[in-house]
């Protein structure tokens, strides 16, 4: 069954009037539904359409975060063959909000990871939400150095509402974590890309997706903090996430505007949830595109390119 938004309904009322005529349909051969079937189809589509013609912030927020979004492991089942999983450290433990391994993108050998939040509530625990530990950031350095080593690319898949909290996490050492994975990123003589799939929150974020090219998908975000925990600090009420969304600036399109990110990866209409296949073949193209890029660069000029890159956000804003 689909899930709805609350600023979908009048699609979900639409869709819902097509299926109850399709169940009479099969219930009854006599009755003929088909045209209204189809004049419903069209007005769901056409509505659909205006409805994410004109999206807020806080409406892409809630598409970033929707619960039949592609996570990173579909996008790796999809796009990785030969994908071996890396587990562990080698400092504390294993870390399962991340993911990391070696693999191949269309034939060539690569280092993969992806921060996974769970398609389901036991897959959700099992992967704590998507919300990294120390060790699932030393996991990534781990795997990075490795891909450093041997001359592999880097893909990131980014989708976490930040690094976790906890008093543990605290305790190892969190903030150290993702300062040394961010250091990791900027250090590779490699290319490496990273895609925001759904929430980029926080340093959880950027400890991956400091990269030779960052996009984004069109109904992602990417900010410093959660709309709803920028509202608690500035206005000491959530409830204003929504006033927070907008000002804090987190969608594809103000990313790239004072350009924080490099391109941003259109979605299929009603947003990659509806159709995952052909959101993750875009994926794929643009992560192919951009490696090719960097074909037959020198480890010095990727991290030149890296560097400037990086040095030039927020510079010549129209």
């Amino acid at each position: 069954m689909r899930h709805f938004l609350d600023f979908e309904k009048p699609v979900a009322d639409l869709e819902g009037q097509i299926q109850e005529l399709r169940r009479l349909q099969e219930s009854d051969d006599s009755v003929s539904t088909g045209e209204e079937i189809s004049n419903l189809e069209t007005k769901a589509k056409e509505a659909l359409k205006g409805l994410y013609a004109k999206l807020t912030p806080w409406q892409k927020t809630l598409v970033a975060r929707h619960t039949d979004r592609p996570h990173a492991s579909h996008y790796i089942d999809a796009l990785i063959t030969d994908f071996t999983l890396m587990a562990g450290d080698r400092k504390f433990a294993e870390d399962r909000a991340v993911l990391a391994g070696l693999g191949r993108f269309r034939g060539e050998p690569v280092a993969i990871l992806g921060q996974e939040k769970g398609a389901d509530t036991k897959a959700r625990l099992t992967h704590n939400f998507g919300m990294a530990r120390p060790e699932g950031y030393r996991k990534a350095v781990r795997l990075m150095e490795l891909a450093d080593r041997f001359s592999l690319p880097v893909i990131s898949f980014v989708d976490t509402a930040g690094a976790y909290p906890g008093i543990g996490a605290e305790e190892r050492g969190q903030a150290e974590a993702i300062a040394r994975s961010t250091e990791a990123c900027l250090a590779l003589g490699v290319p490496n890309v990273a895609v925001i799939i759904g929430e980029g929150g926080s340093g959880g974020a950027i400890a991956l997706a400091t990269a030779s090219r960052v996009y984004m998908l069109e109904h992602s975000i990417y900010s410093v903090i959660s709309p709803e925990g920028a509202a608690s600090i500035l206005w000491r009420d959530s409830a204003r996430a929504e006033e927070a969304a907008t000002a804090m600036k987190v969608t594809a399109e103000d990313l790239l505007n004072l350009k924080v990110i490099d391109a941003i990866v259109p979605e299929p209409l009603g947003g990659a949830h509806r159709d995952p296949g052909v959101a993750i073949a875009a994926v794929g193209d643009v992560i192919a595109a951009a490696f090719a890029e960097f074909a037959g660069m020198s480890k010095h000029d990727v991290k030149l390119k890296r560097r400037e890159k990086f040095l030039d956000i927020g510079r010549n804003l129209g």
